[in-house]
């Protein structure tokens, strides 16, 4: 497995779990761009992206490069924040982004029609929005129950702002304007 992350501290962290759980021989990490992946073509067995889409204006780049160096008939997965209506202003800041400026949450069916575009036949499709609202009432209600965070979590990455951050999530959530969803499409 092959990993790539914008940051080079996420790398250097993602190596150090590799080694900490005994895959460092079957894994691997690089630093670079969704925008320009630095491998050959066609060279993967598939391709997975989880929590990324939000963070990228230009999807369409991003699904031709993943199809770039995915080979013909493999699968590449994507599990995103993606809007769910088009009625509403999300509140922020949320876990991906501290302002509007930095967020590009788009429609599933956006994903569908780039995917489409860059090369792909979108085959699953799964909304996965109350598993996420689920996911983020039990987070906050375990840090109000311990009168704080646990010592590990997704707080760290997400900071001081983690409270408010979860807050609005929950709130973007229940009022429609995004889910966690799921898309699997194949390399054509």
């Amino acid at each position: 497995m092959t990993g790539i992350d914008l940051t080079e501290e996420y790398v250097r962290v993602a190596e150090a779990l590799a080694r900490r759980v005994g895959l460092e021989t079957r894994t691997s990490y690089r630093q670079g761009s969704a925008l320009d992946l630095p491998f050959a073509p066609q060279i993967f067995d598939g391709a997975y992206m989880l929590h990324v889409g939000m963070n990228i204006e230009d999807k369409s780049k991003a699904f031709a490069e993943v199809r770039r160096v995915l080979k013909p008939g493999e699968n590449f997965a994507i599990y995103d924040v993606m809007r769910q209506s088009g009625e509403g202003e999300l509140s922020f800041p949320v876990p991906w982004a501290a302002s509007p400026e930095a967020s590009f949450v788009e429609s599933a069916a956006t994903y569908r029609r780039l995917l489409e575009d860059a090369g792909f036949a979108v085959e699953k499709e799964r909304s996965r929005r109350e598993f996420a609202t689920e996911f983020f009432r039990q987070m906050r209600a375990r840090a109000a129950e311990t009168a704080g965070p646990p010592p590990l979590g997704l707080h760290i990455l997400m900071g001081a702002s983690a409270p408010q951050k979860v807050a609005n999530m929950i709130d973007n959530l229940e009022r429609w304007l995004i889910a966690l969803t799921e898309i699997v499409s194949r390399a054509i």
